[in-house]
């Protein structure tokens, strides 16, 4: 494989003194003669965080050209598939991301898994620059007793399942319980709480669960003693946030709005102080009958502050557990430095250490954190430090065959890459199939009916 790699390199010294090398692809060399047009950078990951370094480079690079690598069929990553049904609005940078995607100096190339399809060094061999950007893929275990019972789910995968993310569409959880219990408060959970508290027919934060036809909130007072003093020293958002509980867990509705929670079937309640110890089976011991919750307290104070086991235990009855406890990333290749415990690549401002020309944004650089908003930040930082390194001198002079190499060595491995106008056909039979169930789109689910319907 590494000859393979170097044999590109080595063209690129012999373009102007010698004629193709016999056997070789003609449309490669036909690519090598053009390459001094700009850099060829490729960016791993078609989600905000690939897209968002991507926007950046065309716009603040002119001859700049990028290709976007996806181990799924389609792109956009966490915006098609982890943003919540009822938050459509969020989902309009997708928008935004087509246009990008559609440029004549960028290029989509779906259904590629790198590190397993193509090493990330042959990614570098091929390339100026090459920059990481694929997310979070796994979930935070929760690392107790019971954990492996039928009926417990990580939040990521459910999410991933109700969002049609091909790999988790045969989840298949059991919704006929009377109690789910979710463990986390963060944004993730709160959208698997109110998509399991709606209707189907009534999909529209936190502040949208409290007023969620026909539920009710069941938030214990003593939860909150001693907030409202704190409330001053909070950010605004959160400040918004805390003070909607309170009232929410303090004060006695109105006649209308009581009215409206006493004819509720469904309630939500938020338990601080509860820490997972345990799930408990079911008498045949075949799938999950509760959960074990440790009862703690802050010691300390300030950020020093951490949640102590005060030694009193609460059973809690449920059919259903999904933990939102955190996302992490995966090493996407051997030879790519990575952090296990903080679960992000080693880099300094999205430069990877020790690896000249690697560069990372998104989840994988700074840890799942944030919103879209913040992955747009981070992902710009990296694109300007990347162009920074291209004006210096830090990257390879030389033309690089872009993705006329990577080409020729998937085709050889049996891989069929899908572009952006594959994608653009698959996304016309989803809305086409979902105009016919009164929807905006029907998912496609299934990796081989995508291909088959692309001819392949």
């Amino acid at each position: 494989m590494a000859p393979r790699c170097w044999r590109w390199w080595h063209w690129s010294a012999w373009r102007r003194t010698r004629p193709p090398p016999a056997g070789s692809t003609p449309s490669v060399w036909q690519q090598f003669s053009t390459q001094e047009q700009g850099p060829q950078i490729c960016v791993v990951g078609s989600g905000p965080a690939g897209f968002y370094t991507t926007q950046h480079l065309l716009k603040h690079h002119p001859r700049a050209h990028v290709d976007i690598y996806e181990k799924q069929l389609v792109p956009f990553g966490l915006v098609r598939f982890g943003v919540a049904p009822d938050h459509p609005e969020v989902k309009n940078v997708i928008n935004t991301f087509t246009q990008t995607a559609r440029s004549d100096r960028c290029a989509f190339r779906g259904n590629v898994v790198v590190g397993r399809d193509v090493a990330v060094s042959e990614l570098q061999a091929a390339y100026h620059a090459v920059v990481l950007s694929y997310g979070a893929e796994d979930h935070q275990a929760l690392e107790i007793p019971g954990e492996e019972l039928p009926g417990v789910f990580s939040a990521r995968a459910f999410v991933g399942w109700y969002n049609g993310l091909p790999e988790n569409r045969e989840l298949a959880p059991d919704l006929s319980c009377d109690t789910a219990v979710i463990l986390g408060q963060g944004n993730v959970a709160l959208d698997v709480a109110r998509i399991l508290l709606t209707p189907p027919g009534h999909l529209e934060e936190l502040r949208e669960m409290i007023q969620l036809p026909g539920t009710r909130p069941m938030l214990d007072p003593a939860d909150f003693l001693g907030l409202q003093d704190r409330t001053k020293e909070l950010p605004r958002q959160r400040k918004r946030l805390t003070e909607l509980l309170l009232r929410t867990a303090t004060e006695k509705p109105g006649a209308e709005e009581a009215a409206r929670q006493a004819s509720a079937a469904r309630t939500w309640g938020l338990r601080f102080f509860r820490s997972p110890q345990q799930v408990l089976p079911s008498p045949d011991g075949r799938r999950v009958a509760g959960i074990r919750l440790a009862v703690t307290r802050l010691e300390g104070v300030g950020e020093a502050a951490r949640a102590a086991p005060t030694g009193d235990t609460e059973d809690l009855p449920c059919g259903l557990v999904l933990s939102s406890v955190g996302y992490k990333s995966r090493p996407i290749d051997p030879n790519v430095p990575f952090d296990p415990k903080l679960g992000v690549i080693p880099n300094m401002e999205g430069r990877v250490l020790g690896v000249p020309g690697l560069y990372c944004s998104g989840w994988v650089k700074r840890g799942p954190t944030g919103v879209i908003a913040t992955t747009m930040t981070d992902s710009f930082l990296t694109g300007q430090m990347l162009l920074q390194d291209l004006k210096a001198g830090l990257l390879p002079s030389g033309p690089r065959p872009g993705y006329a190499a990577i080409e020729a060595l998937l085709s050889s491995r049996g891989v069929q890459p899908v572009s952006f106008s594959d994608w653009e056909k698959l996304d016309a039979e989803e809305v086409s199939r979902g105009k016919g169930a009164g929807k905006p789109r029907e998912k496609l689910l299934d990796p081989q009916e995508m291909l088959r319907l692309l001819g392949r």
